[in-house]
């Protein structure tokens, strides 16, 4: 199914980053998501605007495929070069490096708090809620991910890749936090 850009066919859905409603005839952005209640993809919506700001990486390659004229796209553009800058965008998936917004979240290898926007790592892990079985984030102190690659899965190389591509951290920021994962010792 992949992420498509297209004009909404009706005035009911809503966007997923602003709550409002997109207008019929109004482009959005459709995100592929995966439910707990299907087995198949459903599509989240957004307003292309709003998905400028919270979702760069999805918009600017759905833009790439649209065939049709977009009204605005060099603000669109403009507003998506900013999202990146400012590290403000939503990750792209797991695993990802970001600030911590509160001081709530504990480490998973040490159990200490992460400071609020210190940065943490975060990866992909299995949770028990009640008696299901979901996905969630688990954080790490970027100083501790070398202790628990084992249970994060995979070689520290695809992990450094997979920050690479799914954090919205500014470049500079992101190449630092890479730099001291890839201090490990040897052997991990």
């Amino acid at each position: 199914m992949g992420n498509v850009i297209e004009e909404a066919k009706s005035g009911r859905a809503s966007c997923r980053t602003c709550k409002k409603t997109i207008a019929k005839g109004e482009l959005r952005l459709g995100v592929e998501t995966q439910t707990q209640f299907s087995d198949t993809p459903s599509l989240a919506w957004h307003h292309v605007l709003c998905a400028a700001a919270r979702l760069p990486v999805e918009l600017k390659a759905a833009l790439a495929e649209y065939p049709g004229e977009v009204p605005d796209r060099a603000g669109l553009e403009a507003a998506m070069a900013e999202a990146m800058k400012k590290g403000s965008a939503k990750p792209a998936g797991f695993p990802y490096v970001d600030r911590a917004p509160t001081g709530r979240a504990k480490c998973m290898q040490c159990d200490q708090p992460i400071e609020k926007a210190s940065f943490r790592v975060a990866v992909e892990r299995e949770l028990t809620i009640g008696a299901n079985m979901t996905r969630g984030a688990g954080y790490l102190h970027p100083a501790c991910v070398a202790e628990n690659l084992e249970n994060i899965g995979g070689s520290v190389d695809d992990l450094l890749e997979g920050l690479r591509a799914n954090s919205r951290l500014p470049e500079g920021e992101l190449d630092g936090v890479i730099a001291e994962l890839a201090q490990r010792p040897e052997g991990a």
